[in-house]
């Protein structure tokens, strides 16, 4: 199929499951990559029973087939009402959505049940019924056909980086901080196999967790609770050694490793080493910082070449005044300019959903939306599945 250009409706809703985010995003084939030109952008809030009840089933040690199947349906539902307000409110006429949906589970690596070894992901909101409300194709269930070539599913996103900010004379690192953190490194004039990516560790969602225990706030704005606090240096080292931190790339992680259970851990060593609260949040936010900097500093900084290095940071962690002074701080001193993806066009929330338009446009015309050299895959696939209007 020849490729053509399309205007796309990116949807995503991410591990910290607080809400969806949609890209409206017209792209056009031109010679080498295609080009993209994000058109609007908006964010809805989960209604709060839906964002109970993702929270559930994806912290559930047991549950019930007719719980999980009406998630679906009830994702499906809040998907096409947000795609319907945001073509609404701009008064676009969209041709494609691509649904990301949201991630219940997501087991990178091979693990034994039922006799057999294997990975496994999952992503839920149908999108039958996306295409059925909006009268256009869906293209969803992104990982899947990574993983069956032996790639992780994971992270997805940098065809998007590739193709939007790679550079002939500049390094750049693309950080997003969603409710998990990953990177996308691009050194200069990387094309290909040159571009590698990995989850770097929690992002969010062990802020926002704290945020809600403690002060029982759904996240820190600004960081401005964390501001109040101070790094309890002694946790934060302790902390920071776990495992998943040393793994080289290509690598990958989700709520499973990083969620609640993680917190809990966190919030008692912090009240071992100090009564006030703020310091727990002050540190939750030092070990997302400290975690994306030692991964640019292991596994990125030694592959730029002593190029320039634009660390473009996108995510709801760009608007956490506090992370972003403690990234500032780290990189700086590193030869690394810190800004975000506005100056480039993208703000830092539609990134994500961005991303997710360019490969349901990939999928539609038949192009594999992978990058083996950061997923871990064999080789290049195309992915998701069509789900007709």
């Amino acid at each position: 199929m020849k490729p053509k250009a399309m205007i796309v409706a990116g949807v995503m809703s991410g591990t910290s499951a607080d809400g969806i985010d949609v890209a409206l995003v017209e792209i056009t084939p031109a010679k080498g990559r295609p080009r993209l030109t994000l058109l609007a952008h908006e964010g809805f809030r989960y209604p709060a029973a839906l964002r109970r009840a993702v929270l559930a089933a994806m912290n559930a040690t047991s549950t019930t087939t007719a719980e999980l199947a009406r998630l679906n349906w009830r994702l499906g539902l809040a998907y096409a009402e947000a795609v319907k307000a945001t073509v609404r409110r701009h008064t676009v006429q969209i041709d494609l959505i691509g649904c990301h949906g949201q991630t219940l589970y997501h087991q990178a690596r091979a693990a034994f049940y039922a006799g057999k070894s294997f990975a496994c992901t999952w992503q839920a909101g149908e999108a039958a019924l996306v295409a059925a409300e909006m009268g256009v194709p869906v293209v969803s269930n992104f990982r899947p056909a990574d993983m069956t070539v032996g790639g992780q599913g994971a992270p997805l996103v940098p065809l998007l980086d590739f193709v939007m900010f790679s550079d002939p004379k500049r390094g750049r690192v693309l950080q997003n901080i969603g409710g998990i953190a990953n990177l996308t490194a691009l050194p200069a004039g990387a094309y290909g196999d040159k571009v590698f990516a990995f989850d770097t560790g929690p992002g969010n969602m062990v802020i926002d967790g704290l945020a809600q225990t403690l002060f029982n706030k759904s996240y820190d704005r600004n960081g401005a609770i964390a501001a109040r606090g101070q790094v309890l240096a002694p946790v934060l080292t302790e902390i920071l050694r776990d495992p998943y931190f040393k793994l080289k790339p290509p690598r990958t992680t989700g709520r499973e490793q990083f969620g609640r259970e993680y917190a809990v851990k966190l919030l008692t060593a912090c009240r071992r080493a100090s009564r006030k609260p703020e310091d727990a949040l002050a540190t939750a936010t030092a070990l997302t910082a400290e975690s994306i900097v030692g991964s640019f500093t292991q596994f990125v900084l030694p592959k730029m070449k002593h190029a320039p290095i634009d660390y473009i940071v996108s995510g709801g962690g760009a608007r956490n005044t506090t992370l972003m002074r403690m990234l500032a701080m780290k990189l700086e001193p590193l030869g690394c300019t810190l800004t975000t993806t506005e100056p480039f066009g993208m703000p830092a929330e539609a990134k994500e959903s961005a991303a997710f338009a360019l490969m349901a446009w990939m999928t539609w015309h038949q192009l594999p939306g992978n990058i083996p050299s950061a997923t871990g895959a064999k080789r290049p696939a195309i992915l998701g599945q069509i789900s007709y209007a």
